[in-house]
């Protein structure tokens, strides 16, 4: 009998909205989960006043496939002071199975509680309403920022029903972003330009020391090349960005890797970020990280709310991602996530009011223009 896939091993419960009983999510995750091995979970149905449930049995995480009643079409939640990218989420959970010491998750959802709109019917509704009121509206949409969008595809499938349903509008391109690898969901897809697989990467010492339950770096780079040979273009993102000891030498080895497997020209755009976060962030860092040591390098609070290295430190190591992608042909492919003009100016010589605003440039990339 096949075995769930390692970053789904923890689960050990399964709670669910009375009101989803029945819902299709709610029997193909029990299907699922019996399918690997583990039909012996215990279910739980909440009732439908409950907000939240309460879950803490150690290392062991639960799946909540709960009626979301909020929006599900989000923009991102960033800030006027700092470039944004302009992309759309659609929400389809919250949480992460795995376990990466420098995951804001961490301060935004502080339970082990994995949570699903087990909803869909609802979902796929306010996108119609959203994305057909007018279809030379265009959107650069994607399901990576509250959870990890292929991390549950095993069991949900929420990724294959995304792509499937948006098939039928022309005016939506779909970024999947996810440090595992599931490629599921290319079996709905009759349309390579309207899906941008994508994968987070970073150096060799912090996908080992800091990522935990996550694809290695090979891994995604095959299934990178694998959707590139099947004509989507993909993405990918080096955020956090992160100083440690070697990290040039680092950062070098990754970089020089991935024109291994994949064209610049078979890349729609590349994100750089440095390592920052919210205060709260750094003491649950501390205490479930306790070997981590990245958190003791110098940073400043941000005009955001958030502390951020050092903004010289930031530029050099900006500088060197930069001059390294360049040489292997990349331009026009990168950005920057959530950085000051100045920063931009100082590093590539431009910023986003040079070429229209970045959102602009990026939904043009998107598109394949």
């Amino acid at each position: 009998m096949p075995s769930l896939p390692r970053h789904l091993r923890r689960i050990g419960h399964v709670f669910v909205d009375e009101s989803m009983i029945d819902a299709p999510m709610t029997h193909r995750v029990r299907e699922r989960l019996a399918e690997g091995g583990r039909a012996d979970i215990p279910w739980t149905v909440v009732p439908p006043d409950q907000d939240r449930v309460e879950f803490d049995r150690g290392e062991t995480q639960a799946l909540y496939l709960k009626e979301y009643k909020g929006k599900f079409l989000r923009f991102c939640p960033g800030t006027r002071a700092y470039h944004c990218c302009g992309y759309r989420i659609i929400h389809i959970g919250e949480n992460c199975p795995m376990a990466c010491s420098y995951c804001i998750l961490q301060a935004y959802f502080q339970d082990r509680v994995l949570k699903i709109w087990a909803n869909q019917d609802a979902l796929f509704r306010e996108l119609a309403d959203g994305f057909g009121a007018d279809r030379n509206t265009r959107y650069r949409v994607g399901t990576g920022e509250f959870t990890d969008s292929l991390a549950l595809e095993h069991l949900t499938g929420y990724s294959r029903n995304l792509v499937e349903f948006l098939e039928d509008y022309d005016n939506v391109v779909l970024e999947l972003k996810s440090k595992v690898v599931d490629l599921s969901w290319m079996e709905g897809a009759t349309r390579t330009d309207r899906v941008l697989p994508a994968w987070s990467l970073n150096a060799p010492f912090i996908n080992e020391h800091e990522e935990f339950d996550v694809s290695t770096l090979t891994e995604r780079l095959e299934a990178a090349r694998t959707c590139a040979e099947a004509g989507f273009r993909v993405c990918l993102h080096f955020d956090p960005i992160i100083r440690f000891d070697g990290w040039r030498e680092g950062y070098a080895e990754i970089i020089d890797r991935i024109f291994d497997f994949v064209r610049p020209d078979q890349i729609a755009y590349m994100s750089l970020g440095s390592f920052r976060c919210m205060p709260q962030l750094n003491p649950i860092i501390e205490d479930r990280f306790p070997e981590t040591n990245y958190i003791y390098n110098e940073f400043v609070p941000g005009l955001d709310g958030k502390v951020r290295l050092l903004r010289p430190l930031r530029v050099e190591q900006f500088k060197f991602m930069v001059d390294r992608l360049r040489k292997h042909g990349m331009e026009e492919q990168l950005y920057f996530c959530m950085e000051s003009t100045g920063v931009w100016n100082e590093v590539f010589g431009y910023a986003p009011p040079d070429f229209g605003g970045l959102g602009k440039r990026l939904m043009a990339r998107a598109f394949g223009e």
